[in-house]
């Protein structure tokens, strides 16, 4: 697994995830908290699975 997420996206992807799980502990209980998992962790691997399945990097310096 190469890192094909540039460190900005990696950055935004991990905020947004957090927010998302955050959801979990505000207003009514539901499990769309978990759609905030995908975000946070490729955020913090920095690997993205469909982007390495279309062949799409945005960390060109990464390779």
């Amino acid at each position: 697994m190469k890192t094909n997420i540039h460190h900005i996206e990696r950055a935004v992807r991990i905020l947004v995830g957090l927010i998302l799980v955050a959801l979990a502990f505000v207003g009514p209980a539901n499990k769309w908290f978990l759609l905030g998992l995908v975000p946070l962790l490729t955020g913090v691997i920095g690997w993205c699975p469909p982007y390495a399945l279309l062949g799409i990097s945005t960390c060109k310096k990464c390779h």
